[in-house]
């Protein structure tokens, strides 16, 4: 068994220096082959395709966050490969999905875990592998992004500080090409999975490989029952609020009349009044644990 290391040097975590030795450890006691590749800036995907092309691995493993496991599904999408997530970034809400919980875990899944085929979402021609949303959550990740430091002490900073800065929107949706809604709302939220990296459960039905997506709406809310809600999102309750309201589909239009701050996997995309989002129905072949 031959596998493809893609290692982002500058993810969020690292499980200390001698994750390469853990690779070369794990190669000796597991019996598999291994090539390491480090993205750099510069790289593009025609340089990974021509890794892959000439080693031809049975296994692409992307060892970072949720930003180098997206890069990479796009390279292997619809492709009979599969890839293995290595979680070394800040919250690793892809790997938490699929219960991967440390790099030494995912290592181990390379001759123990088994072939998922998964979906993905579309975006405005942009892949998305776990969540993505406007409005709340979207401004506090550009506000994260900004920032030097790392981890979730980090992102509760900025939760804490855009809280208090909390804008209503009004969104206009279609749904299926068929349905329209219109709903005041701070956050939509385009649930492939069903929580964040924090553990803050936003789709309690979620599931990655049902052929649908959720379009989790949360509206206005008094200040007072902030705590409620949070309390809600972390014990995988949310979809009994008052304020959310969760709606299963396959295709979505969002339209608003003022710009609004758009994030795909903890990526910043910009400002916009117009979000496309249609489910790819198995289109990545993953690793994971039996349980998944």
């Amino acid at each position: 068994m031959k596998v493809l290391f893609v290692i982002n040097p500058k993810s969020g975590k690292r499980e200390g220096v001698n994750f390469e030795a853990a690779i070369s450890e794990k190669s000796r006691q597991q019996g598999f082959e291994f090539l390491i590749y480090r993205l750099h800036k510069e790289n593009t995907d025609k340089d990974i395709l021509q890794e892959i092309e000439e080693y031809q691995p049975d296994i692409v493993a992307g060892a970072g966050g949720d930003g180098t496991v997206n890069f990479l599904s796009k390279l292997l999408l619809n492709k009979p490969i599969p890839l293995l997530i290595i979680p070394l970034g800040s919250a690793n809400g892809m790997a938490k999905e699929l219960g991967i919980s440390n790099a030494d875990f995912a290592l181990n899944l390379i001759t123990k875990g088994v072939k998922r085929e998964i979906d993905l979402l579309n975006i405005n021609k942009k892949l998305c592998i776990h969540l993505a949303d406007v409005g709340l959550n979207a401004r506090v990740v550009k506000r994260f992004e900004n920032d030097k430091r790392r981890g979730i002490i980090t992102y509760a900073r900025h939760l804490f500080n855009e809280i208090f800065l909390i804008k209503k929107y009004r969104f206009y949706i279609t749904i299926n090409d068929e349905k329209e809604l219109i709903r005041k709302a701070i956050s939509l939220t385009f649930a492939n999975a069903s929580k964040y990296g924090t553990g803050a459960v936003i789709n309690p039905t979620g599931k990655v490989d049902d052929g649908c997506f959720e379009l989790v709406i949360i509206k206005p809310f008094p200040r007072i029952k902030l705590l409620s809600i949070a309390w809600k999102m972390f014990t995988g309750s949310l979809n009994t609020s008052e304020y959310a309201e969760v709606i299963s589909c396959k295709k979505a239009t969002i339209r608003t009349s003022k710009s609004t701050t758009l994030q795909i996997d903890g990526e910043v995309i910009g400002k916009l009044k117009e979000i496309e989002v249609e489910i790819l129905p198995k289109a990545l072949l993953m690793i994971t644990p039996e349980s998944a």
